[in-house]
């Protein structure tokens, strides 16, 4: 069965990460935290090494008990080394779609730039400097996420961050040879929890990285909110959607093909047409329910087909979904009316799948209507945009005229101390 909806009624399922389940993590979580306290006396809580020996020691553990293997650390080669172990046609396509990534990656640093300006008080401006360390999750998941590593760490080197670690529960290869020619500094087979905290905590060479990016499976993705007190991170990723917006002169064919790629991600991803015309919307379900392979995601309602009552109707309910992707198939609607989205793909030969592998712009984006008010991976997430400040001595008389007294009414008396003795 597959109903064709009404716009204004039909809701998002909801894929929230229970509380059990961040329970569960958080509690494996402070066990790696606090390993160094378990069976010591007060001299070895104060050796720095001890501590770490034994955190390292339930990270082994933990990779040993869920995924079969001990962590290791994987020396990366020059990516012309993988040409022997890979498909000629495969390692073409990693090397132009690393192209690809980081031509735009390098489009987006161009335009960012220090800056200042001056009054009759000093200079003021700002600066943008990359973080030191980022760690990015590949996962394996049901396929080797090749891309993944391309999406993730690339920007982090056109950022100019100095320590990029990969990690990943695949021995894949291919993920080596994209995490090799995207940048990365060192590589550790370690995935699930236990490589969350490694890099939010250290392992073996590993050093406490600043910044964690990379999707996951909900495990995954509870630890890295977690850690937010100590680390920065992408977002919360939720399962992959996609949000159609067409008229009826687009291609059925085409809008069947980019709804089942979408639901082929996970079996929570989710693919939804929103259309003002009911010809169009009959026409992809009787479509639809004519294909035998796609109805095990049909009957899983993977797929969902929504009617507005105009073009205004599917404006706003695609302002209200704030989709992870985003496809414009509708000539009368300009991309200028949809405001929140992680990635607008206009035009019907825009396929979305173009962008999960090499168009350019990246394929971490915001889930679950975050989108309307987080943006996708890219290099800003790697910079900090620090502030600085030069007051001149006349410039310190003409500021304390204003700074003085706000101190002084909130009872800072210091702070009024420290501006009137430089104003002598």
């Amino acid at each position: 069965m597959l109903t064709i909806y009404n716009a204004e009624q039909w809701q998002r399922p909801k894929t929230t990460i229970s509380a059990k389940l961040f329970t569960d993590v958080g509690a494996v979580l402070a066990d790696i935290e606090g390993a160094e306290f378990e069976g010591s006396d007060t001299k070895e809580t104060t050796d720095d090494g001890k501590r770490q020996r034994r955190r390292e020691e339930k990270i082994n553990a933990l990779s040993l008990q869920y995924d079969g293997f001990v962590p290791q650390k994987i020396t990366l080669q020059p990516y012309e080394y993988y040409a022997d172990y890979l498909d000629n046609d495969l390692y073409q396509a990693i090397a132009e779609a690393a192209r690809r990534i980081r031509r735009f990656c390098q489009f987006q640093k161009s335009r960012l730039s220090d800056d200042s300006y001056r009054d009759d008080s000093g200079e003021y401006g700002y600066v943008y400097r990359p973080v030191e360390r980022m760690g990015a999750y590949i996962p394996a998941g049901r396929f080797p996420l090749i891309s993944s590593a391309l999406m993730t760490l690339i920007p982090a080197d056109v950022a100019g961050v100095k320590q990029r670690t990969a990690v990943s529960p695949s021995d894949n290869i291919a993920i080596q040879a994209a995490a090799s020619l995207a940048g990365a500094s060192e590589f550790y087979l370690l995935g699930g929890i236990q490589a969350i905290a490694a890099l939010a905590y250290g392992y073996q060479s590993i050093q406490p990285v600043n910044v964690i990016v990379g999707p996951g499976n909900q495990y995954v993705n509870a630890a890295k909110q977690l850690l937010q007190h100590r680390v920065s991170i992408d977002g919360a990723a939720g399962p992959s959607e996609l949000l159609v917006i067409a008229d009826d002169s687009i291609n059925s064919d085409y809008l069947i093909a980019d709804m089942a790629a979408q639901a082929e991600h996970d079996p929570q991803a989710i693919s939804v047409v929103v259309s003002d015309s009911m010809a169009l919307l009959q026409r992809l379900q009787a479509q639809l329910l004519a294909i035998r392979e796609l109805q095990p995601i049909i009957q899983q309602g993977q797929i969902v087909l929504l009617q507005a009552d105009n073009k205004q109707g599917s404006i706003d309910f695609a302002n209200r979904f704030a989709a992870e992707h985003l496809l414009l198939a509708d000539k009368h609607i300009k991309a200028e009316q949809l405001q929140h989205f992680g990635s607008l793909f206009i035009g019907r030969y825009s396929a979305v799948a173009y962008g999960d592998y090499c168009s350019g712009p990246n394929h971490t984006l915001p889930t679950a209507g975050a989108a309307t008010r987080q943006s996708g991976l890219s290099v800003h997430q790697f910079l900090k945009v620090q502030s600085l400040q030069t007051i001149t001595r006349s410039g310190a008389a003409i500021l304390g005229k204003t700074a003085r007294p706000l101190a002084q009414a909130e009872g800072l008396v210091w702070h009024d101390k420290s501006m009137q003795v430089r104003e002598g």
